[in-house]
């Protein structure tokens, strides 16, 4: 493509080290769809006849065509995508083919292709979170009055139930969508007409260009058009925060089917055992996932560290934005597709919920709230329940079975109307709060 200025070939390390075919090859339908768009802007600009347009659109379908069914022969000595699907269409339709270069170069080009991919692929992890979102709504609604300890430090804290705890996760899910969507809406202005860096003293219909490939609008500094990866990094860092939710999902997850917590049965379809253990069923999808989250993230990192030193405007360390835009894409829709699946089939222990939950501890923070309500001043209320917790791990007697009269006279025989599990949740009524009539009207409210 620059043999008029070089008088050798290029090395073929060189051309080993430079390739980028080899992953960017998916961005097939977006070069496509973009050149002809271009080329459909030539017309209009009377670079291209009706004819030489029929052909080249006509070239670039079969093209396409051909590499949906994997019969096209994708050549490293051309580099990338661009080059091989145009060489390819001046072999097919000869000169027609060599025009469609005309006012772009392969820096808008691929500006364009790596926007056209996210929209695409972003478009599709919405959906796919949304399809988590309501495999986790089931078993919110199908669990929504199983109580379970609430945790803080790991350590028992509050109760709350199981449809509230993956109620949590459904919020989470839903910003992790937001942020999908931000980013979507930024990054869908079209660069082509940017050309290298300066634009081209040929000017064709941008706008027109754009509206044909479903962008809101065009780049207002060629410049900025093609040195920008933000709307990259953007979308990595979307998926890595996901990741991150995804991650804490699983290590709670991890910890319920545990011996210890027993709270949750995954099916056999989505566990793994032991090559040596014959008892053992493991959580492999949840380990998985958490040990993945760390790719997305490194994925970022990836990227930022790449472009963070680099001047206007084009420089090639951008090739290296592409593989950890690929990975973390598929790596999330793979995470994703698993999940719901698991999750889906999931089911929980309530016998060890409800075991877990009938730790009077847990309505520590109530007695303390009842003695409030008697005119007890918080700190001292809480100083108080300090005292009865104490005697209760000194003594060995439950908390609800403890004489409450007997450590401070701000103790009446009523203070043991506190430990009951269903009514100190159903006084949780404020709004976020876990009394089950709030998770239920959530589960309503997020179908």
């Amino acid at each position: 493509m620059w043999k008029g200025r070089f008088a050798q070939d290029t090395s073929s390390l060189v051309q080993q080290f430079g390739e980028s075919i080899s992953y960017d090859w998916r961005l097939f339908p977006h070069d496509i769809a973009g050149s002809i768009a271009h080329a459909r802007a030539q017309l209009k600009a009377g670079l291209l006849t009706a004819d030489e347009f029929g052909a080249i659109e006509k070239g670039l379908l079969e093209i396409k065509a051909d590499i949906e069914a994997g019969t096209f022969e994708f050549k490293t000595s051309l580099e990338d995508i661009h080059m091989n699907i145009e060489a390819e269409l001046t072999k097919r339709i000869g000169a027609a083919g060599a025009k469609l270069h005309t006012a772009r170069s392969r820096n808008d080009q691929v500006a364009t292709d790596t926007r056209l991919y996210c929209r695409t692929e972003i478009d599709f992890l919405v959906e796919s979170l949304s399809g988590l979102q309501a495999a986790l709504l089931d078993r919110a609604e199908k669990y929504a009055a199983t109580v379970i300890p609430g945790y803080t430090h790991l350590q028992r804290g509050q109760p709350v139930t199981v449809g509230h705890h993956l109620l949590a996760y459904v919020e989470m899910l839903e910003r992790d969508k937001g942020r999908l969507t931000d980013a979507r809406k930024r990054l869908n202005v079209s660069p082509l007409g940017s050309g290298a860096l300066a634009g081209s003293t040929i000017n064709l219909d941008r706008r027109a260009i754009a509206a044909e490939l479903g962008f809101d609008g065009v780049s207002t500094n060629s410049m900025d058009a093609i040195a920008d990866r933000d709307y990259i990094a953007e979308t990595l860092f979307a998926t890595g925060l996901c990741g991150v939710h995804l991650s804490r999902l699983s290590e709670d997850l991890i910890l319920w089917c545990t011996a210890e917590f027993g709270f949750v049965t995954f099916s056999d379809a989505h566990t793994t055992g032991s090559s040596l253990m014959p008892q053992k069923k493991n959580p492999d999808v949840c380990e998985l996932t958490r040990g993945k989250s760390g790719r997305l993230i490194g994925n970022l990192m990836n990227l930022l560290v790449a472009v963070k030193g680099l001047p206007l405007t084009y420089n090639r360390d951008l090739q290296e934005d592409k593989p950890p835009l690929f990975d973390s894409i598929d790596t999330l829709k793979l995470i994703l597709a698993v999940n719901t699946e698991m999750i889906a089939a999931m089911e929980i222990r309530e016998e060890r919920c409800l075991a877990a939950a009938s730790d009077p501890m847990l309505l520590a923070t109530d007695l303390a709230d009842w003695l409030v309500k008697q005119g007890v001043p918080f700190r001292h209320a809480h100083e108080l329940v300090g005292k009865a917790v104490a005697e209760s791990v000194k003594t060995g007697v439950p908390l609800d079975k403890l004489d409450l009269t007997q450590i401070d006279s701000a103790y009446t025989a009523d203070a043991s109307s506190v430990f009951n599990l269903q009514r100190a949740l159903a006084a949780r009524t404020n709004p976020g709060s876990p009394s089950v009539e709030n998770v239920r009207a959530e589960i309503a409210r997020w179908k």
